[in-house]
């Protein structure tokens, strides 16, 4: 390999971010923030295993022990990471940069630990200390996996059917100037209403609470992605019309390949906003009547003081949420690549 290679390779592998070296030090290959991170970790794992647990009411917080340990093994691998530098390859490239957050999650977690296990300055049993979260993972783990399916189960039926005739309803009103008459000042009557506003009456017409609460988060769905849809429509360029019907187009080619395809990235808006109102509006009528899923689950931790399971089923929604969300982004770059990147999450 000739030198200008070489020097070639090293440029490349230094653009990369391969070598985060100590070169003040003469030191070179050493990731200096992983290096902080292990510190950091090692640090959490020392308090929670060398300072002994405040004993409020009952004789001590289970998982401690492990929570320690978790946190003295993620501080070893850290260092190894570290250590190796560039020789670790891709791993450290894909954590440099989450390198500040590595330093940060032990900060807070260790702030957390010390207010509720070891100093108690957050009252018991509204504030539960980290490794609570493990025990309620590890022993209500059936219970609050059955929930997240039957929550996903019914945001799936919800937010199709609301997506599916908010489309409809914002392409109708987008096109066709009698629809626009008629349906637009209904939606814009009805349509700010918060679905959850429509509680009592959905619960009392609708067959049964499943299919009430379909009905509202589908509610919710249909009036971002119909208004959305219809302002994408409504502003398609008319000389893409011209140029169709000059080359022979019907009706419904200008509304399927013409109109629908330019008012996509409107649609996608609104179908991500239709998705935050949806999981609000989950949450809500699975509080008020259906017997299973997440929102159910928050109101029955409630109800036995079992705060730890109220915080890991809160984590396990935002979780899911910022997954749904991940995923939509996904096929909105697939279906818009020339636009990929536009719209940032």
């Amino acid at each position: 390999m000739t030198t200008s290679t070489t020097n070639d390779a090293l440029l490349r592998a230094n653009q990369a971010g391969l070598f985060d070296g100590v070169r003040a030090s003469g030191i070179t290959g050493i990731w200096r923030t992983g290096l902080l991170a292990a510190a950091t970790w090692l640090l959490l794992g020392v308090i929670t295993l060398r300072w002994p647990n405040k004993e409020v009411g009952f004789s001590d917080w289970a998982f401690t022990d492990e929570f320690g340990y978790a946190t003295l093994a993620i501080a070893v691998l850290l260092a190894i990471l570290a250590l190796a530098g560039e020789r670790a390859g891709s791993i450290v490239q894909l954590l440099r940069p989450a390198g500040q957050w590595l330093v940060a999650a032990p900060l807070l977690l260790g702030a957390w630990e010390i207010l509720t296990a070891k100093l108690g300055v957050l009252p018991s049993p509204f504030f539960a200390p980290p490794q609570s979260l493990i025990d309620v993972y590890s022993e209500d783990w059936r219970r609050l996996g059955i929930s997240t399916a039957y929550s996903l189960r019914l945001l799936a039926h919800g937010f199709a059917a609301g997506g599916i005739v908010g489309f409809l309803v914002g392409a109708t009103i987008g096109w066709s100037r009698v629809a626009g008459y008629w349906v637009h000042p209904v939606l814009r009557f009805l349509g700010p209403v918060p679905a959850s506003a429509l509680l009592p009456l959905a619960f009392f017409f609708a067959p049964s609470s499943y299919a009430a609460a379909v009905f509202l988060i589908a509610l919710a769905t249909a009036f971002p992605v119909a208004v959305l849809t219809w302002s994408g429509v409504a502003s398609v360029n008319k000389s893409y019309y011209d140029v169709a019907r000059t080359l022979g187009a019907s009706e419904w080619f200008l509304v399927l390949r013409v109109a629908i395809p330019a008012a996509l990235p409107q649609v996608f808006v609104g179908l991500f906003m239709g998705l935050g109102a949806a999981f609000s509006v989950l949450v809500t009528a699975e509080m008020m009547g259906v017997k299973a899923g997440l929102g159910w689950y928050l109101q029955w931790s409630q109800g036995w003081a079992a705060y730890s399971n109220m915080y890991a089923a809160l984590i396990v929604m935002a979780i899911l949420c910022s997954s749904l969300i991940t995923l939509l982004f996904k096929v909105r770059d697939r279906a818009l690549s020339w636009q990929k990147g536009t719209v940032k999450w």
